[in-house]
This record gives C-alpha cells, sequence and structure tokens, in this order.
C-alpha cells in the first residue's frame, strides 16, 4: 500500500503563514493607519509622508516585507475562499483551487510590481 503524495503541506504552510498575519499585523496596520494616523494629523503630527514611505520601499528589506505581507494575505484569503466554495456546497474541484490561487498569485506579482516601480 503506498501513499499518494499531497501538496496540501506547503499550501497549508502558506494559509497558516498568512493567517497568522492576519491575525496580528493586520489589525495593528488598520489601527495605525485608520485611527492613529488620522488624529495625530488633526494634532498637527505627520505620521505617513511621503518621503519616509518612499525610503521605506526604497529599502530592499522594507519592500521585500511589505510585499511579503500582501502576498501570504491574499495566499490565506485565496485558502479560505476555496474551502468557503466546498463550505457552500460547491463543487470546489481543480479548476476552481487554481483559479483561487491564481488570483492571489496575480496580486503577489501585482505588489511586486507596484513596489518595484515606485
Amino acid at each position: 500500500m503506498s501513499m499518494q503524495r499531497s501538496n496540501e503541506p506547503p499550501l497549508w504552510l502558506l494559509f497558516s503563514a498568512g493567517g497568522t498575519l492576519a491575525a496580528l499585523i493586520a489589525p495593528a496596520l488598520i489601527l495605525y493607519t485608520g485611527w492613529v494616523v488620522p488624529l495625530a494629523e488633526r494634532r498637527g503630527v505627520e505620521l505617513l509622508d511621503y518621503e519616509s514611505l518612499h525610503a521605506l520601499l526604497q529599502s530592499g528589506v522594507g519592500a521585500a516585507a511589505i510585499v511579503v505581507l500582501i502576498t501570504l494575505l491574499l495566499l490565506h484569503s485565496a485558502h479560505r475562499g476555496y474551502h468557503l466554495l466546498h463550505d457552500l456546497g460547491i463543487d470546489a474541484g481543480p479548476r476552481a483551487r487554481r483559479g483561487c490561487y491564481a488570483a492571489a498569485a496575480a496580486g503577489g506579482i501585482a505588489a511586486t510590481l507596484a513596489v518595484v516601480v515606485l
């Protein structure tokens, strides 16, 4: 009896990494950009100016961190979307799986291109 090899472990690794970022980093970013920055700007303090964000994207580590963050969040949402189709009773075959992950990969490529162009 031989076991069939599966491509699930790498996908679950990306899913769990994206889920961890979605649970820990994304709420902090939403809080910072949605509440802290606007409240600071009302008091005359500039926290997110163009020059500092441009410098972050020009540094290799900052650009890579942003691309990895966006790509892992997209892969996490693609994996959840694929399994949501299954939970809703929609036939989530191989084409649906490829479509979900292709959309996430396209988003990751778009994020990479956006960081490179900026």
